[in-house]
C-alpha cells in the first residue's frame, strides 16, 4: 500500500510520502514515490505517485524521455501546473489503456505541485482517468493511497495561514498515524518542502527505517494524545443520556 500527502499553505508546499510497495510476512520492498522535475529559477515541480507500480514507472520513464528529447510538451516547458497535470494525466491514461483487456488493475493516481514561473504555487490530484482537482481554503491538502488514518490530524490543524514548519509536522504526524494503523505503509519516509515564490530547490529529507527523529515524533505524539484523552470532561452525567429533557431537568 501507499500513503502520500501534499499540503498547500500561503507560504509554500509540503510533500510527504512513504516508500513501501509490498509488505508480506517474509518480504518487504520499497520504491520511492516522490519525484522532482526542477529548473531552479524557472520551475519547481514535485510528483507523488500511488497505485500500479508498472504504470507509475512507465509514466515516469515517458516524462524523463520527453524532457531529454525536448518534446513539444514536457514538464520543463509547460506554462502552468494545470498544463502539467493534464500532461501527466494523459500519459497515465494512455499507459492504462494498453492493458484495457486485462482483468488486473493498472490504475495509478498522482499528486503534482510546486510552482511554474510567476504563477501561484499549487497542488493538484490527478485521477487514473486523467482529470484532476485542486485544493480549497477549507481543505488545503491532498492525499493518495491509504488516506483515512492520516486525515483527522490534517482536518484539525491545517488552514491556509498555517506555517510551513507546522504543515511539515502535520504531514509527518499524519504519516505516523497511517503507519501505526496500516503495516503496509512504512519507511523510508520522504519530505519535500518548497517555499512559495523562491523557485529554489526544495528542502528535501529522507528518514530511513529506525530514524531517531521519527521515533521521537511518534513517542511525543502518543504521549500528548494520551494526556489530552485523560483531560477530557468526565462522564459523570452519563445516567442522563437516554432520558428526555424533562427527566434531565427534574434530576438537576
Amino acid at each position: 500500500m501507499t500513503y502520500c500527502v501534499a499540503i498547500k499553505v500561503n507560504s509554500g508546499v509540503v510533500f510527504c510520502s512513504d516508500s513501501r510497495t509490498s509488505a508480506g510476512v517474509d518480504h518487504v520492498s520499497s520504491y520511492s514515490k516522490m519525484h522532482s522535475f526542477n529548473l531552479p529559477g524557472d520551475r519547481q515541480i514535485s510528483l507523488l505517485s500511488s497505485g500500479n507500480l508498472a504504470t507509475t514507472q512507465a509514466v515516469l520513464a515517458k516524462i524523463e524521455k520527453d524532457i531529454k528529447s525536448s518534446a513539444k510538451v514536457n514538464l520543463h516547458n509547460v506554462t502552468s501546473l494545470r498544463d502539467a497535470a493534464s500532461y501527466v494525466g494523459e500519459l497515465s491514461s494512455n499507459e492504462q489503456s494498453k492493458h484495457s483487456s486485462d482483468e488486473a488493475n493498472y490504475e495509478s493516481t498522482f499528486i503534482i505541485g510546486g510552482q511554474v514561473a510567476n504563477n501561484p504555487h499549487k497542488i493538484l490530484l490527478i485521477y487514473p482517468q486523467g482529470n484532476y482537482i485542486s485544493t480549497s481554503d477549507d481543505t488545503p491538502f491532498l492525499q493518495i493511497g491509504e488516506s483515512k488514518y492520516g486525515k483527522p490530524i490534517l482536518d484539525r490543524v491545517l488552514t491556509p495561514e498555517t506555517t510551513l514548519s507546522t504543515a511539515t509536522s502535520a504531514a509527518l504526524v499524519s504519516m505516523d498515524s497511517t503507519m501505526k494503523s496500516n503495516l503496509t505503509v512504512g519507511p523510508p519516509i520522504e519530505i519535500n518542502i518548497y517555499k512559495a515564490g523562491s523557485l529554489a530547490t526544495p528542502l528535501y529529507k529522507k528518514f530511513e527505517e529506525g530514524s531517531e527523529y521519527l521515533r521521537e515524533l511518534k513517542n511525543s505524539w502518543d504521549q500528548r494524545i494520551l494526556e489530552a484523552f485523560n483531560k477530557l470532561p468526565p462522564i459523570e452525567w452519563a445516567n442522563q443520556w437516554d432520558q428526555s429533557p424533562d427527566e434531565q431537568n427534574s434530576i438537576s
